[in-house]
């Protein structure tokens, strides 16, 4: 049974879920996208702080701290989120939440079963999930990447057998690399990549572009086995558009 939704003017892309999935689900909108999903009975889902759109009247709201945050701390100092928000349908029918895509972006439903239960992702990154999913934050030790921003020196794990939604600025491509077979992205064009990707980083140029800023300064050499997403239009290339 499709989750019921509102009707609008102008609807161009709707992703409606198999009909065999545990708990369907659409997404809605173009450019800055909606997922909405159905709950039946006692069942949850679990989002980052600030993403619900609406919600029926039998799902309740509950804003926790998620302990199996590892880098809490550094998420704090740099102004990311250490909880999450948890949508609970307590009635005893069916439900439906509408989670919204923080930005300009595209959500990305992503079966962690198929990517062997594990993924990279770049901070934030993260929107919600449904069943077995754990969402972790580790630090990269590596001192050259701390350099470029606090995306380089945080990573985001996720991980489990269940569906998690994240969410890409702007055109999301997605690659298949086969066994040897390299590629290489800008480091924050990444979106997310399977676990099996050998990821080298590569600065373009001397350390002092790297210092005072610039473009395309930082390439991510990825090489298969794996799957990655890359997005056209990060959010801080965002943004400094919009500054300027």
């Amino acid at each position: 049974m499709a989750a019921p939704f509102f009707s609008t003017p102008f609807q161009p892309f709707v992703y409606q879920s198999p009909q065999e999935a545990v708990t369907p689900f659409q997404i809605l909108g173009g450019e800055a996208q909606i997922v909405q999903i159905m709950l039946k009975p006692q069942e949850k889902v679990i989002a980052r702080p600030g993403s619900m759109c609406y919600m029926s009247g039998s799902i309740e709201m509950e804003n926790v701290f998620a302990p199996e945050i590892e880098a809490g701390v550094w998420q704090w100092l740099f102004g990311k989120s250490v909880s999450s928000i948890v949508l609970s349908n307590v009635g005893s029918s069916d439900g439906f939440v509408g989670i919204a895509a923080p930005s300009l972006a595209r959500i990305l439903p992503i079966d962690l079963a198929m990517l062997g239960g594990e993924m990279l992702c770049q901070p934030d990154a993260f929107l919600c999930s449904i069943s077995d999913v754990k969402v972790s934050n580790t630090v990269d030790q590596r001192v050259r990447n701390a350099i470029v921003s606090a995306e380089g020196f945080l990573r985001q794990k996720i991980s489990g057998q269940g569906l998690a939604f994240v969410v890409g600025g702007g055109t999301v491509v997605q690659k298949n690399l086969e066994v040897g077979e390299v590629l290489a992205v800008d480091m924050s064009s990444i979106v997310a990549l399977s676990a099996t990707v050998n990821v080298q980083v590569k600065y373009n140029g001397p350390i002092r572009r790297v210092v005072f800023g610039g473009d395309n300064l930082v390439t991510g050499v990825l090489k298969g086995p794996g799957i990655v997403f890359i997005q056209s239009m990060p959010f801080h290339r965002l943004s400094q558009r919009i500054a300027r």
